[in-house]
């Protein structure tokens, strides 16, 4: 976690301020302790079963996200940042504290059902790829009032920039002139490898797996 504040402050960041989400997709539960044990109280998995179990093993209920970027106390906050698939929001809704992948007003009407006012994120789509998750980025104002009127807490945005200096640097400005003019405080952006991009693009959340547990190792077949 040490090497992680590093890079946030040598980019420009304030480790307070940045929320470090520590990603333990493909990780067993030692991965949870061992991100627990450093401070961490904000876990994201990308699997619903992985969520589910992992949050059941470490018998941590879902908190709300009210408690500030950098929080280094209380319950484990559970982030949920695969594809939201319809079938799997109702086992997810009790453990999931942040709903960081909503691409579609369908999922977000399926997780007002389940979980009236949760918090959620918008993803957007700033490679253009096709089966990439997310919304355009001129459909984004549109999902997010959507969400809204579902009564949903839509906190901001997210994205995951394609590989390049260049492609994140210009995913991540889109996102925060997005986030802007939407008045959305919370942006998403950020992963190991473009870390410091995001965090000079002005993101106040960071999605961290492999520099802080390592490789990940294969995922079963």
């Amino acid at each position: 976690m040490r090497a992680v504040t590093e890079r946030i402050e040598r980019a420009g960041g304030d480790p307070a301020a940045i929320r470090v989400v520590a990603v333990t997709k493909g990780f067993g539960p030692d991965a949870v302790r061992a991100a627990r044990d450093a401070g961490v109280r904000d876990l994201g998995e990308n699997y619903a079963a992985e969520l589910v179990a992992k949050a059941g093993a470490a018998r941590e209920p879902a908190d709300s996200v009210a408690g500030g970027a950098g929080a280094a106390s209380g319950p484990v906050v559970w982030h949920f940042l695969g594809a939201i698939q319809r079938n799997k929001v109702a086992e997810l809704a009790p453990v999931v504290g942040l709903w960081q992948s909503v691409a579609r007003a369908a999922e977000g009407a399926r997780i007002a059902r389940f979980a009236p006012g949760a918090a959620v994120l918008v993803q957007v789509d700033t490679t253009g790829l096709a089966g990439r998750n997310g919304c355009r980025p001129e459909d984004a104002g549109d999902l997010v009032a959507a969400l809204a009127a579902r009564g949903l807490d839509v906190r901001g945005l997210m994205t995951v920039a394609a590989p390049g200096q260049a492609a994140a640097a210009e995913a991540f400005a889109t996102v925060r002139r997005l986030a802007d003019e939407l008045g959305l405080p919370e942006r998403s952006m950020g992963m190991s490898d473009d870390l410091e991009l995001a965090v000079a693009a002005g993101s106040t959340m960071v999605r961290i797996g492999r520099a802080l547990f390592g490789d990940r190792p294969p995922r079963p077949r």
